[in-house]
């Protein structure tokens, strides 16, 4: 389990290195740099909310569980700036097909704030990638490593942390 778990944040951490952050703060494409004022909670409560809308697209006659990860990690969208990161994961109803549940919610997104990109995940599982290309909130959700489960695993918009705040560790 603990190797699944590094492999998944190996993933995450590429995922979110080569996408990257651009701008800052709420909903705006903003030169680097120019603070918006959003904090690191903030960030990662917006995020954790978006995670559970997500969530609550899937079918309640489908759902066994929801667990949201209470704590995340920041990662470096640029010298001056992070985002958080973090998951929640949804079990479903034994049987239940996972893909056509994920087309559904990229479906539900076609017309909103989020580019939509899709692939298969290095199990050969369907994935889709949602991502503003305003502030670089990112959300990818497929079925996870666990079958019978689907992950969403999420970045937040990029924020400056408070001057002596060290970025390592949970948040």
């Amino acid at each position: 389990m603990m190797r699944v778990s590094v492999v998944v944040a190996a993933v995450v951490l590429l995922v979110i290195g080569v996408s990257g952050c651009s701008g800052t703060g709420r909903g705006g494409n903003v030169e680097e740099g120019q603070d918006m004022g959003l904090t690191w909670q903030e960030a990662k409560a917006d995020t954790q909310k978006m995670e559970l809308e997500i969530a609550g697209l899937i079918p309640p006659d489908k759902i066994v569980s929801i667990e949201q990860k209470e704590t995340g990690m920041l990662f470096s969208c640029s010298k001056t700036e992070h985002n958080w990161n973090g998951a929640t994961t949804i079990t479903v109803v034994p049987g239940t097909e996972i893909e056509p549940i994920v087309k559904d919610i990229e479906e539900h997104y076609l017309d909103s704030r989020f580019d939509i990109k899709t692939r298969l995940n290095v199990m050969g599982r369907y994935e889709a990638q949602l991502r503003s290309p305003d502030t670089a909130e990112i959300y990818i959700l497929g079925e996870d490593f666990v079958p019978g489960t689907i992950r969403i695993d999420s970045g937040s918009v990029c924020f400056t942390l408070p001057e002596g705040v060290y970025p390592g560790g949970d948040f």
